[in-house]
């Protein structure tokens, strides 16, 4: 089994410098290639990321009939940075209507050809998704969704099932919580709807925009793409298109925390700043300093990092996905940092594997108390999913001795190269 391997002095002995680029969002590139379903027809799809998901993705579409091609965008600038991908989907006239076991279950982001599926073939069977073992993610408000808009949805032998007997129609949708998933599918599959749906509480995310960005060149009628109402005019067929991905704020975080945890500097080129505004304030808020730029932001830390207090919220709150870094990094900092997760229930399964560094954490229900300034030490840890297994890496960068991250393909599936460009920076990590 691969691993990450971190030989550190401490924090701050080995202060990072240098830069780094960021590429395509994950989360977004994979629902951009689920949206080319509803076109027949070539669609490319530029500045996706070259990470593992993108080839299951690519499977998947294979196995409903499409033609797809990866393929690199240019040679690396530096040996550092893989390539970005450029990947094209020839979608057939007839899709295949059934999602299999065997590839989604690698991948949660599978249950975004749900929506596409009952758009375009009026059916869709799609296994129920699998991927980071992060704590649940109900479908309800997927399935109920679909029924509101005349499907017929039902769960059976592991499998979503469903139906519309002539064609979906526009509604008025609510959702409970502001889910990025069941937004993303209600909306490619109101978008050859008949009439209009509107889909209230919507998520927010800089990858809904994008996904809406790119139905809109398809020719879809969407208005309200950044707010929190999305009104959507159902047209009778959708074009193929070429689009480029929207850079992944998700991997800049990384690297502004992996500033904060080793010290030093490293500027995030192509990082958008205006994506990270909380995160970003919260570093400020421990310390560092941060100088924005018209091709991305740095992120400076000369000293041990303040304790701070963070709330994980749907955006434009504190992404879910960046609490697994506030947490490695509340555990060197001076002081108690406090941790409350409000979106998924099992990120905290992250804490126990921080504790074998010697962290101290104490977790309370969905609330977490992290007593800083403790010396960290290597250890043998085990990435649990992307986010807790990067941040096992960085938390290493602080740690005295060896610490050694397994099970390192969940960090594959999310972040291009990274052991490359921690080694570019001055981390001293190698993959074994």
């Amino acid at each position: 089994m691969s691993s990450f391997r971190v030989h550190s002095q401490g924090p701050f002995t080995a202060p990072l410098s240098g830069a780094v680029e960021v590429g395509g969002a994950k989360n977004s590139a994979l629902k951009l290639m689920a949206a080319t379903l509803l076109a027949p027809g070539r669609s490319t799809i530029r500045n996706v990321p070259d990470i593992l998901d993108v080839t299951v993705m690519g499977q998947l579409l294979e196995r409903l009939g499409c033609q797809v091609r990866i393929t690199p965008e240019s040679s690396a600038d530096s040996a550092a940075t893989k390539p970005r991908l450029t990947v094209i989907v020839e979608v057939p006239a007839q899709l295949g209507h059934e999602a299999p076991y065997e590839l989604v279950r690698r991948l949660r982001a599978s249950i975004s050809v749900l929506g596409p599926l009952v758009a375009r073939c009026h059916r869709a069977s799609v296994a129920l998704p699998g991927g980071d073992a992060i704590g649940s993610r109900g479908l309800n408000m997927h399935m109920s969704g679909l029924e509101e808009m005349g499907a017929k949805c039902h769960v059976e032998h592991g499998q979503v099932i469903a139906k519309v007997d002539h064609e979906l129609r526009g509604a008025r949708l609510g959702l409970d919580f502001p889910s990025v998933g069941a937004t993303e599918n209600l909306l490619m599959a109101a978008v050859l709807a008949k009439g209009t749906t509107s889909i209230d509480n919507a998520a927010r995310e800089p990858e809904i925009a994008d996904l809406c960005s790119m139905l809109t060149k398809m020719g879809a009628q969407i208005e309200g793409a950044t707010t929190s109402t999305l009104l959507i005019e159902g047209v009778d067929s959708l074009q193929p298109v070429e689009h480029t991905t929207v850079t992944d704020r998700i991997v800049a975080g990384t690297w502004a925390f992996a500033a904060a945890l080793a010290g030093g500097s490293v500027r995030v080129v192509n990082g958008i700043a205006e994506h990270l505004d909380l995160p970003l304030d919260k570093l400020q808020r421990a310390g560092g300093e941060i100088d924005t730029d018209p091709d991305g932001f740095t992120v400076s830390f000369t000293n041990r990092p303040r304790a701070i207090e963070i709330s994980t919220l749907p955006y434009p709150g504190f992404p879910t996905d960046l609490q697994p870094f506030a947490m490695a990094l509340a555990s060197v900092s001076e002081g108690m940092g406090m941790i409350t997760e409000n979106v998924f229930e099992s990120r905290f399964m992250f804490a126990q594997e921080l504790a074998r560094l010697g962290a101290d954490v104490r977790v309370d229900g969905h609330h977490a108390s992290i007593h800083g300034g403790l010396a960290l030490s290597g250890a043998p840890v085990e990435a649990h999913d992307i986010r807790a297994g990067a941040a096992l890496v960085l938390a290493g960068l602080a740690a005295v001795g060896t610490t050694t991250v397994s099970h390192s393909h969940h960090i594959d599936r999310g972040y291009p190269a990274f052991a490359e460009h921690l080694r570019a920076l001055g981390a001293d990590v190698e993959r074994s």
